[in-house]
């Protein structure tokens, strides 16, 4: 999978950025390891995966009574390495949330020159660092009556799981519910500038544009599921992988027709379910001769002009190799 991404970009990027997450997939019989997962509410699979923008490079299925962050590294190991093969000065940032703030995941990304942005789980002592940004945000509040957001950072060490101090972005937020902080932890560092523009990396910047970004990926997971990456109902966790698999594989098919064949057309941006329904799940007669395949769809098919400029892009485009 990270070999469709390496061909769909001939050219090196300035950094890339990798979205760490999980989600759930619920289970309805008895698959082996098969566990009631407190958080979600069900018995699920715990799928872990790892996304470059529009690309899916990991779909790895766990079982649901591990950490959220359980094979990470063993995963980012081997998409660094694939990365860096062609690509060794490339600027690598992991992205990810409070479930992937673990020693184990910021160790190793320093240790091999990969920057991370991780969310952060409040507790007392993070909460005291930012009581002064904490107030000026309340009364903000009280005077404009909006949502009012105060930044700060500051350096912070846990007092045994972490092996070093790192720098921590606090977000001090005060809604109509009331407060609402947020943290990451970074390795950015807020003094890189291109003057005379301050840094992307301060503290404001890097969790509004950065950090918050990250949202998208959901975007790729919610498409999985679309292409039925749910359907885990074989009796073993690994066949149910390799239906995973063919989800994943699904989502890249259809990735690279996005980017192929509906370039500059209306469905360029559109979601994978939206391209399956107007484009491929239609009603057609298909006959084969010797010499050609003919493909008769009804004549009130309203994407019909749109299935022709497909197929003439996708005639004259590059081929990626999978």
């Amino acid at each position: 999978m990270v070999d469709i991404f390496l061909q769909a970009h001939p050219q090196a990027p300035a950094e890339i950025v990798l979205d760490v997450d999980s989600t759930d997939i619920p289970l309805h019989g008895e698959q082996e390891q098969r566990f009631f997962h407190g958080y979600y509410g069900h018995y699920c699979y715990l799928p872990l995966y790892i996304v470059c923008g529009e690309y899916v490079l990991c779909a790895r299925l766990r079982p649901s009574n591990i950490d959220a962050a359980q094979g990470c590294v063993t995963e980012l190991e081997r998409i660094v390495a694939q990365i860096r093969q062609p690509w060794p000065q490339v600027r690598i940032i992991v992205r990810g949330d409070s479930g992937f703030c673990r020693e184990e995941v910021l160790s190793w990304c320093e240790q091999h020159g990969v920057d991370y942005v991780v969310g952060l789980a409040q507790n007392a002592v993070v909460l005291r660092e930012m009581v002064a940004a904490s107030a000026q945000a309340a009364a903000q509040y009280q005077q404009t009556g909006k949502a009012a957001r105060v930044f700060t950072e500051f350096q912070y060490q846990t007092k045994d799981s972490w092996s070093r101090a790192r720098r921590v972005i606090a977000k001090a937020e005060h809604l109509e519910k009331g407060a609402n902080p947020r943290f990451v932890v970074t390795s950015l560092s807020g003094q890189e500038t291109i003057f005379p523009a301050p840094s992307r990396w301060a503290a404001q910047s890097l969790y509004e544009e950065f950090y918050c970004a990250r949202g998208d990926m959901e975007n790729r997971i919610k498409e999985q599921m679309m292409l039925f990456a749910d359907r885990t109902s074989t009796s073993w966790l690994r066949s149910n992988q390799i239906r995973l698999y063919f989800s994943t594989v699904a989502y890249q098919v259809l990735q690279a027709l996005r980017l192929l064949g509906l370039a500059g057309t209306e469905l360029a941006k559109a979601q994978c379910n939206t391209v399956r329904l107007k484009l491929l799940k239609i009603g057609a007669l298909i006959r084969i001769t010797v010499r050609k395949v003919w493909i008769s769809w009804s004549a009130g098919y309203p994407y019909g002009e749109l299935f022709r400029q497909v197929h003439r892009q996708l005639q004259h485009a590059a081929p990626l190799r999978c």
